[in-house]
């Protein structure tokens, strides 16, 4: 995924993780099975984790 460089490009790929979450959610919706569920889950955390550490990447530059 590299470091973005600019607020643009951080407010750019958290707008797609963002994006990616939503789509999650609504497949998660659509299936059923604990073994997609478990799998859905495990996607959508992940996609939290990255929305959450570019969001703080993004807080450190606006601080600067």
């Amino acid at each position: 995924n590299g470091n973005p460089r600019s607020r643009s490009e951080l407010e750019e790929r958290i707008a797609i993780v963002r994006e990616n979450i939503r789509q999650l959610i609504e497949q998660a919706a659509a299936y059923s099975g604990a073994e997609d569920e478990d799998r859905n889950a495990d996607r959508i955390a992940q996609q939290t984790e990255e929305l959450d550490r570019l969001i703080k990447q993004r807080d450190a530059l606006l601080k600067k």
